[in-house]
Parts: C-alpha cells; structure tokens; sequence
C-alpha cells in the first residue's frame, strides 16, 4: 500500500509493517481538502480585497485631505468677477497653502455636466465658481482663519475642506474590515463544523482500531495526537490550495492592471483601486490564514477525539 511506512523486523525476526491509524488517502480526506481549500480561497479573497479597499480609502483620504474648495456664489448687485479675484488674493495670503486656482466660468460650467448632461444653455444660470485651494504639506494650515477671513471681505464666499467626503471613506474603510472580519469567523465556524463531521466519521470508521490500542495501553493522548496530525495535514494542505489560487488570482490581476495602465478604463481602475496590488501585508495576510485554518482543523479533530474517547 502505498500508506504503508518502510518494513520493520520484531524480536522474533519476523517481518512488520507500520501503517498509520488514520489512512493519509480516503476520500473523505481529499473531500475534507478540497472543502478547505475553497473556503481558504474565499476567506483570502476577501481579505485581499479589504486590503484594496483600505489602500484606495486611504489614498483618497490623502489626496482629499490636501485640497480645499472655495465657492464663490454670484449675487444680486455684487460683481462675482472682484469676489472672485478678492478671495483668490486672501486665499494666497493664508499661511499653508501652496496653491491657488481659480476655475473660469467656463470651467465651473463643465463641472456640471456629469450631473445636467451636455449641451444645456447654462449662460442664465447663476453658476458658483470654484476656487481650488492646494494645501502645502509642511506648514501648519487653520481652515478657521481662512474661513473668517471669506466671511469678512467675501460674503458670498464659502470654504469647504470636505471633511463630509473624508468621514464617509473612514466609514467605508471601517466597513470593509468589519465584512473581511465576518467571512473570516464565517469560514473558520464553517472550518470547525466541517472538521467535526469528518472526524466523528473518522473516528467510527476506525473504532475497532482504537478499542484495540485501549486494550493495549494506548493512552488518549497518543490516539489524539494521532487524528491531530492527520487533520493537521489536510488543513495546510487545503489552505495551501485555497491560498495559492487565491495569490494567483491577485498576481493576475496585478499583471492585468499593469498591462491596462495606459488605457482609459485603466486609469479609471487605478483611480479607484491603485494598482491591484495588495502589498507585502496582503499576502502575509492570506499566509497567516493558511496557517490559522490548519491550526483550527488540528485542534478541533483533537477536541472532537477527546471527546469521543470518553464515551468509549
């Protein structure tokens, strides 16, 4: 057989084979793998893309931390032109900001047109324009200061530091850990059940075998340690199968990302997305997972064992 270990001689020169009591090839073995291995290659999955969510969030974050918009709003008997050029000239003279950039109404009009469609007459329209405010890294920057300033000198002036937009992707990021945190306790309850099964039938399967080594002098602990590091073995070997198709589905589309960069539906998934990359963290991640499941089915089966030992 081809589970048999190399051939023994006891004391009575007679030749003996060890076979192992759990049997490493069953196909409730390679049932037990393939279960592991798809419910890896989920949990992975999901971990991979919390890691794309958190990184995107992050650098949206970043780029929407940077900038500031000043809205200028026209108004009766006001010339919006001098609110304008005025708000331009104290945005400048705020400490912490790098740059200034004033939106024409040409432009302020084409910022619309995602929402309004093109091609509309917007000329009567009282159409705000948009100051764009870029804050300079390196120097401390008080919206407060800036927003009484507006609010003195430009009265139709408003500043927006899109704190709004910032609070909504924290709460993104929060979310899709806690999801990736779910599946995770999803596949590992899962894990557990499916260990349970698998061992209760292991275990009647082979209660002949573990009468007899009772008789013997066979201790519990010797018979757990035994179904423990069968299952332990079939739990890496799943995670390992789930993990790896997992990696190579992130190392595709890595590939794929690259392969796009320069296209226009590229660009628009690396705004949103980077580079599809999930990092030296992502895949530490999805190892950690390997391990964590092949440690959950080993301790599981020998709690299981323990258990049905006791009632033998």
């Amino acid at each position: 057989m081809a589970d048999q270990q190399p051939a023994r001689w006891d004391a009575n020169g007679l030749r003996r084979t060890e076979a192992p009591l759990v049997p490493r090839s069953t196909i409730g073995g390679h049932a037990l793998i393939a279960v592991i291995a798809i419910m890896t290659f989920l949990a992975a999955l999901t971990a991979g893309a919390v890691v794309l969510v958190v990184g995107a969030a992050s650098e949206w974050q970043s780029d929407v931390a940077r900038e500031m918009t000043v809205q200028v709003r026209p108004a009766a008997g006001r010339d919006v032109e001098a609110d304008v050029t005025r708000a331009v000239a104290i945005a400048k003279a705020t400490p912490g900001i790098a740059e200034v950039r004033p939106y024409s109404r040409a432009e302020s009009m084409r910022l619309l047109e995602p929402w309004l469609g093109g091609g509309l007459a917007l000329d009567d329209l009282p159409i705000p324009r948009v100051i764009v405010l870029r804050l300079a890294g390196d120097h401390a920057f008080d919206a407060e200061v800036l927003r009484a300033a507006l609010a003195r000198d430009v009265a139709t002036a408003s500043l927006d530091d899109h704190r709004g937009w910032i609070d909504h992707m924290r709460a993104m990021a929060t979310s899709a850990i806690a999801i990736g945190l779910t599946v995770l306790l999803l596949v590992l309850a899962a894990t557990v059940l499916t260990v349970t099964f698998a061992t209760r039938g292991a275990m009647a399967a082979n209660r002949p075998i573990v009468e007899v080594l009772h008789f013997i002098g066979a201790t519990d602990r010797y018979v757990a340690a035994q179904f423990q590091r069968h299952f332990l073995a079939l739990g890496f070997k799943g995670g390992l199968i789930g993990g790896g198709g997992a990696v190579l589905v992130f190392l595709i589309a890595k590939l794929a990302g690259d392969w796009l960069v320069a296209t226009a539906s590229g660009n628009e998934l690396s705004a949103l997305f980077g580079s599809f990359s999930i990092g030296t963290l992502g895949y530490a991640g999805i190892l950690v997972q390997i391990v964590l499941i092949a440690v959950v089915t080993a301790a599981t089966s020998r709690e299981v064992v323990n258990r049905t030992l006791k009632s033998i």
